[in-house]
């Protein structure tokens, strides 16, 4: 157990790919009718998190009891990431008058109906204004919506949850709200819904990266400048990585050793993506202070290394490294200043092997912690070891993947480089991004809804009609729209969303119409939030005369012309999708052809839910998942980007089932556009400054007893 109170601080499970795993979207299709059993099965958050398994193809050779989900070490599903979560807080109330909070922060999500713990912080002594070094995984999915309720509560009686008694406030959002902003600051509230003073809570988001390998380090110090008047300084250290823009993540503390100038602090081990982010050129900052109970510790001196130079100076067996601790105070006001003591790096070693390893070799070998998946199989084994050379992975990948698995694209589960650690400088692999580094870099998601007012959906004053506005039930219309509207808005900044009808008959001369905004202000079709969007439907329905026909190709063309001009900027700003609801055939099928394979080549998407019975043949042919979609004249999509999905096929699962459904594709989709425009993701914004005063847990410390050495 560490002393501050966790014993896996510091050590985040990687994520591992999934041999084996088939698309989601096949499968929900193929479940879709056999009750509830397989949607709670599917994706609950609660289920991966009691038993972590993996879905296996239904055409592998496993007996039917060996089928569905198997126990397994914590991995990823597919279209999963893992991100972390780095929190703060700012001004908490004092219980007392006396004393501080001991504060310490509970995350749960929200699944199956119920609030659910997932993880939490350490516990801190003593301080109104946290950093904790703990960081809080969870399981990142696109295509769900992951409420989030982050609990602060003062653990100095022992609490272990947050009482009435120890609340100190609590903050609610989404999990695609924080890592679409990257840092997401909010006002703490008390159970009675007003704000805790001015109390707020910092959450910060990175997205852990595949590679597999963890360092151990052990740090010890000398000659410590000595800050307590009646005894010797209580010496703890934090570690920071920095970005470019100097704002600084605390990613270790060390336990606090009373009483000493020479500690020796215990040995400590960390993935590096925790470490460094696996760049390891990215500057880190090492800060010592003399631990006060009461929260305020005297600083002693800080200095910066990275890892690469921590690396190369302990290479050698025996072989330490040393550091000035030097406090700049001291610097700037001392003539004869030298140092405030001196640090030593006793042990970096590079361990991958004592940790999970997603390796798809037993033998281990330069190339272990690579992540590869069928597609990428003979791509990757060529750039690591060259053309024309013999591949020893060959036969066990055949075992691994079989011949009859469906194709994947290379962007669908992205090839994440390796840390340089394990390959030879001649044999480095090109990064493929991924979807959270678009959208942690800044890249929206513009999301357009297009809706069908064709007369076939019957007289909106009907109970019959498919446009029917029952104060019982949301229609089908307002089902699909909140199930998929509510994701995406998530991932637009200013939740302003342009929304279309077509196929009516519109006011003033009720001349028809294919792409009129249901608002009726042509100038400005966006509507504020999703909830705007449908405010704007139901007044629009009694405005309008239903006709017809079902053309869709106006539509696509209009929202193609915002992403054409985005795809001409040369990056990864804006991101289109469109949401079609539609009840029948398409009138206009060839001019619709033609307008998505001109889309294809533009940085859209396109996703179409038939509502009602009609024979949707015709929509399946758009999706393209039987060959790739042609336009009249030969020529094909450059890449698949439609999705349809018939509204009748989930009508008795609950909405988020068929927001999982059509949008699990469009990660792949953003990925895959702007990795064939050779656009990477924009710079991510920075984090969290470590503005506040360093910080201790509540913790048993650890008295040294100096050695003769020291």
């Amino acid at each position: 157990m560490y002393p501050w109170g966790c014993d896996c601080h510091g050590v985040t499970q990687q994520s591992q790919s999934r041999s084996r795993s088939w698309s989601r979207r096949q499968w929900l299709e193929q479940q879709g009718s056999q009750g509830q059993d397989w949607r709670a099965r599917a994706r609950s958050p609660r289920l991966r998190a009691q038993c972590p398994g993996r879905l296996l193809c239904p055409h592998s050779d496993m007996s039917d009891s060996e089928m569905g989900w198997m126990p397994e070490s914590p991995a990823m599903t597919l279209g999963a990431s893992r991100v972390e979560l780095r929190v703060s807080c700012h001004g908490l109330l004092d219980r007392d008058t006396l004393t501080k909070p001991h504060p310490c922060v509970l995350l749960k999500l929200y699944s199956d109906e119920q609030w659910i713990e997932v993880e939490r912080t350490e516990v801190l002594r003593s301080c109104s204004s946290p950093v904790f070094s703990r960081v809080l995984a969870l399981e990142y999915f696109f295509e769900e919506k992951q409420p989030l309720q982050f609990h602060v509560f003062d653990a100095e009686d022992g609490a272990t949850s947050p009482r009435n008694d120890t609340f100190l406030g609590s903050a609610e959002c989404t999990l695609g709200q924080i890592v679409s902003q990257t840092k997401v600051t909010k006002p703490l509230l008390l159970k009675n819904g007003k704000t805790a003073g001015k109390s707020t809570i910092t959450i910060v988001a990175e997205e852990v990266s595949g590679t597999n390998d963890y360092v151990q380090l052990t740090f010890r110090a000398h000659k410590l400048d000595n800050k307590d008047l009646f005894s010797k300084s209580d010496p703890f250290m934090e570690i920071y990585k920095t970005s470019g823009d100097q704002n600084d993540q605390l990613v270790w503390r060390t336990e606090v050793v009373k009483n000493n100038l020479n500690p020796s602090w215990e040995p400590f081990r960390l993935s590096l993506h925790s470490l460094c982010s696996c760049d390891v050129h990215r500057p880190l900052k090492f800060l010592v202070f003399d631990y006060d109970s009461s929260g305020k510790h005297d600083f002693i001196g800080e200095f910066t290394s990275s890892f690469q130079e921590m690396q190369e100076g302990t290479a050698n067996p025996g072989q330490e490294m040393q550091w000035d601790c030097i406090n700049p105070k001291y610097r700037d006001k001392k003539k004869n200043y030298k140092s405030s003591g001196t640090v030593v790096l006793a042990q970096c070693t590079v361990n991958p092997q004592a940790c999970p390893s997603p390796c798809i070799s037993t033998n281990p070998g330069p190339y272990h912690n690579l992540r590869f998946t069928p597609s990428l199989v003979l791509k990757t084994v060529s750039l690591l070891l060259g053309a024309g050379n013999p591949c020893p992975l060959h036969s066990q990948l055949q075992n691994l993947w079989p011949l009859h698995l469906p194709h994947r694209s290379p962007t669908q589960l992205p090839l994440r480089r390796p840390s340089p650690l394990c390959l030879p400088p001649s044999r480095q692999v090109e990064k493929v991004h991924t979807f959270l580094d678009y959208i942690m870099g800044g890249c929206q998601i513009s999301f357009t809804v297009a809706i069908d007012f064709t007369a076939s959906n019957g007289d909106p004053r009907s109970s019959q009609s498919l446009h029917c506005l029952s104060p019982r039930q949301p229609n089908h219309y307002l089902q699909a729209l909140r199930a998929v509207g509510g994701i995406c808005q998530d991932y637009d900044s200013d939740k302003r969303f342009p929304a279309f009808g077509f196929g009516a008959r519109i006011p003033p001369n009720f001349e028809v119409s294919h792409d009129f905004a249901i608002n009726f202000d042509p100038e400005n079709p966006e509507c504020e939030e999703i909830s705007g969007v449908i405010t704007s439907y139901r007044r629009c329905l009694p405005q309008i005369q239903l006709y017809g026909p079902t053309n869709v190709a106006p539509i696509i063309n209009r929202v193609a012309e915002p992403a054409q001009r985005e795809q001409s900027t040369g990056q990864a700003t804006k991101y289109s999708v469109l949401l079609v609801l539609t009840d029948g055939v398409v009138s206009d099928m060839a001019e619709t052809r033609a307008a998505i394979v001109h889309a294809s080549r533009l940085p859209m998407s396109i996703i179409i839910v038939g509502v009602g019975n009609a024979d949707f043949s015709d929509m399946r042919l758009l999706d393209g998942d039987d060959g790739p979609l042609r336009c009249p004249r030969g020529v094909p999509a450059a890449r698949d980007i439609v999705q349809f999905v018939p509204f009748r096929d989930f009508k008795d699962a609950p909405p988020s089932a068929l927001a999982k459904c059509v949008l699990a594709e469009v990660p792949r989709q953003v990925v895959e556009y702007y990795a064939s425009q050779g656009i990477s993701p924009g710079v991510p914004r920075p984090g969290t400054p470590a503005t506040t005063p360093p910080l201790a847990p509540d913790a048993t410390h650890r008295t040294h007893t100096p050695s003769a050495s020291q």
